[in-house]
């Protein structure tokens, strides 16, 4: 029997390792909304007294038997300095599906995020929030070099996660492309660009458009900028100041949603 190639033994190896991986959400807000998302699957739920009283009505509602754990003695396996009010639970990832499935426009002109290499869970979670607030329809995100759905992403995220697509995909460059396919077009950041966001976003109201985020420092890498469609600019007031990821998307997609229906 032929021996298989090292690519694909690694590629399953990693479906298999993701489809074992448990996420531990932290702190009041997250576990409540998680609690109440019926896509959860919820695994363990580990509370203090105090969190138990506040949390009751979500606990009894989700059918979960809480472990009640000393708050001198949380046992759960947090990052250090983790903030979790006494509350801890154990999950699934959630699953978004297939790009094309979750992207197709069908009615009305939906807005996308694309995250090239954001890796930090902070920034990502932030993004998560504005993008609920401002209707995206999902943000995507490679597999690798990208923030995982983690504890510190969904506490940031403030129950965004629970609701607001994250999918994470192999390839952003691919996604891109089938992206064009479906008949959006992609813009992406530079604060080199010719054009400037608002001029882009009043020409982009009936056009399903993904907003493609770089790292902070490194930007867009080359084929990611590559494919996009437009480049655009956000204009400080002055000649000085700039905004960090998190902050650029708010504004982007704040300045994209403004007279768009979808």
């Amino acid at each position: 029997m032929a021996q298989k190639p090292r690519w694909v033994v690694e590629k399953e190896q990693g479906r298999r390792a993701a489809a074992q991986a448990t996420v531990w959400l932290f702190g009041l807000h997250a576990v409540r909304d998680a609690l109440a998302n019926p896509m959860r699957e919820r695994l363990r739920l580990v509370l203090t007294k105090n969190a138990a009283d506040r949390l009751g009505d979500a606990v009894a509602a989700s059918g979960m038997e809480p472990e009640i754990a000393d708050p001198r003695k949380f046992p759960v396996p947090l990052d250090p300095g983790s903030v979790h009010q006494g509350a801890a639970l154990e999950v699934k990832p959630l699953d978004w599906g297939r790009l094309a499935d979750l992207a197709r426009p069908g009615q009305g002109a939906p807005l996308l995020v694309l995250l090239d290499r954001v890796t930090d869970p902070h920034n990502a979670g932030a993004i998560l929030r504005s993008a609920e607030v401002f209707g995206a329809r999902a943000v995507i995100a490679p597999t690798r070099h990208s923030a995982p759905e983690t504890g510190a992403l969904a506490k940031t995220a403030s129950g965004a996660l629970e609701r607001q697509p994250y999918l994470r995909v192999g390839n952003l460059g691919d996604a891109m492309e089938t992206l064009r396919d479906l008949g959006y077009v992609t813009v992406g950041l530079d604060g080199e660009a010719p054009e400037t966001l608002s001029e882009a976003a009043a020409t982009l109201r009936t056009t399903p458009t993904a907003i493609v985020m770089g790292a902070e420092g490194p930007g867009l890498r080359e084929r990611t900028r590559s494919l996009c469609d437009r480049m655009v600019r956000i204009d400080p007031a002055g000649a000085f100041g700039s905004l960090n990821v998190s902050n650029a998307a708010a504004v982007a997609l704040f300045a994209m949603r403004e007279g768009r229906d979808g």
